[in-house]
C-alpha cells in the first residue's frame, strides 16, 4: 500500500497575528520580542515597581488600552466585572493596579485580521492537490480551527478524499501558530514535549507534538511535528536556539524508535541542511526526502525556492521509513513568485497567497 506523507507551513488557516504582516522585519521583531517579555512580566507571581514601570510602557507602546485602536497589536483580555490589571489615568498614562499575577484575570495576545479569502482558497488548493494520507500542518491558530477549516473548506474541495482525522494539541505559543496533523488513517495518541529533559528548562517556544498513526495491519508510525525558531533576530542567539531544539528532538526521535521502526521528523525547522542544528538530527541516520534519488526540482521550500539556503521544510525519515520510499514532491504553486515558477492562476500577489512555503511530500511503500 502506497501512503503519502506530508509537510505544510500553512502560515495559519483563517486568522493570522497582525504582527506577521509588517513589512519591516526589525519592527516585526521588535514587536514580537515585545510581546514575549510583556507575556512573560504578566506571569511574575509579585509585580515590583520595575515590573508595573515597564508593563505600562508595553501598554502605552501598544495602544493596548485604546480598544477601538485599528493598528494595536496586541490586545489584553480581561474578565467582565473582574479585578483589574491597569486603570488609565485622568489626562493620560496608565497605572498598574494588580500587586500580581493573582490579583487580576485575564491575558495578552496578538491581534489577529482574518485572511484574505482568496488566500483561505489557495491553502486549501495547495493540501488539496498534494493529496496527503498524512499531513503535517504548520502554522495553525488552534484545534478548533483545523477543524473548521476541514469541515468548510477541505470537504468542498476534496470531497471523499477528505480527511475523517485530525488533530491539535493547544501548544507552548502564545502566538496561535501551532501544530496539527490531518489524517486518513486513525490518529491513535499524542504526545507533546516542551521541557529540555536535562534541565528542566523550556527551550521549545513552539512544542514537539509527537502523533502515532496507525497503519494498515496495526503497526504505528510516529510524526514529530515541529517548527523551529526563525531567523529573524540576531543570528548567534537564533543559530543556539535552533541548536537546542534539534537536540531535544533528536533526543525525543531516539525514544520514539524504541516504540516503532516507523518515524518521521517533519516540519519547518528554519535553517538549511548545511547547519549547526539540521546536523544534529542528520547524523543520528534521519534522512531528508528532498535528498532522495527520485527528487529532481529545486533545492529550497521558502519564497523562490532556488537557493538551499531557502530550504526551510523538512520530511526526516528514519532508515526503515527511508527504504519505503517511492517518490519525493513538493508543491509550490500556492506561493506568488512570478518569474520563478507557474502559480496556481488564483494566486496573483503576495496577498493571496496560500503561504510563503512550499508543501513537502513523499509516497511510501507501506
Amino acid at each position: 500500500m502506497t501512503l503519502r506523507i506530508a509537510t505544510f507551513n500553512a502560515e495559519n488557516l483563517f486568522h493570522r497575528p497582525r504582527v506577521f504582516a509588517l513589512a519591516d522585519p526589525e519592527e516585526r521583531r521588535q514587536t514580537l520580542e515585545d510581546f514575549a517579555a510583556l507575556v512573560s512580566l504578566l506571569d511574575h507571581e509579585t509585580y515590583t515597581a520595575d515590573d508595573k514601570k515597564k508593563i505600562a510602557e508595553f501598554l502605552d507602546k501598544y495602544d493596548v488600552a485604546a480598544s477601538q485602536s485599528k493598528s494595536r497589536s496586541i490586545l489584553l483580555n480581561e474578565t467582565r466585572g473582574g479585578a483589574k490589571l491597569f486603570r488609565t489615568k485622568r489626562g493620560g498614562g496608565i497605572e498598574i493596579l494588580a500587586e500580581g499575577r493573582a490579583h487580576w484575570v485575564g491575558w495578552a495576545e496578538l491581534v489577529r485580521d482574518d485572511l484574505d479569502e482568496e488566500a483561505v482558497h489557495n491553502t486549501g488548493q495547495v493540501i488539496a492537490e498534494v493529496d496527503a494520507d498524512v499531513l503535517l500542518m504548520v502554522e495553525v491558530e488552534d484545534r478548533l480551527t483545523l477543524h473548521r477549516f476541514q469541515k468548510q473548506v477541505l470537504s468542498e474541495m476534496m470531497g471523499a478524499r477528505n480527511y475523517p482525522f485530525n488533530m491539535l494539541i493547544d501548544g507552548n505559543d502564545s502566538r496561535g501558530i501551532d501544530i496539527g496533523l490531518y489524517s486518513r488513517r486513525p490518529i491513535t495518541s499524542v504526545r507533546s514535549h516542551i521541557f529540555d529533559s536535562a534541565a528542566g528548562r523550556p527551550i521549545f517556544s513552539r512544542d514537539c507534538p509527537e502523533f502515532e498513526v496507525e497503519l494498515t495491519g496495526g503497526a504505528p508510525l510516529w510524526i514529530l511535528g515541529n517548527h523551529f525558531k526563525s531567523k529573524i533576530g540576531s543570528p548567534a542567539a537564533t543559530t543556539k536556539k535552533r541548536t537546542a531544539q534539534a537536540g531535544r528532538v533528536r533526543e525525543i526521535y531516539k525514544e520514539a524508535l524504541k516504540r516503532s521502526a516507523n518515524v518521521v521528523v517533519a516540519g519547518d525547522l528554519n535553517d538549511d541542511p548545511e547547519s549547526e542544528p539540521l546536523a544534529l538530527l542528520l547524523e543520528t541516520g534521519l534522512r531528508d526526502v528532498m535528498s532522495h534519488r527520485t527528487y529532481t526540482g529545486a533545492p529550497g521550500t521558502h519564497g523562490t525556492g532556488t537557493s538551499l539556503h531557502q530550504k526551510f521544510d523538512y520530511l526526516m525519515l528514519a532508515p526503515a521509513v527511508w527504504d519505503l520510499v517511492e517518490d519525493v514532491k513538493v508543491e509550490r504553486r500556492g506561493i506568488f513568485a512570478p518569474g520563478t515558477f507557474k502559480s496556481f492562476p488564483t494566486v496573483t500577489s503576495k496577498g493571496d497567497q496560500a503561504s510563503d512555503h512550499a508543501a513537502v511530500y513523499a509516497d511510501l511503500d507501506l
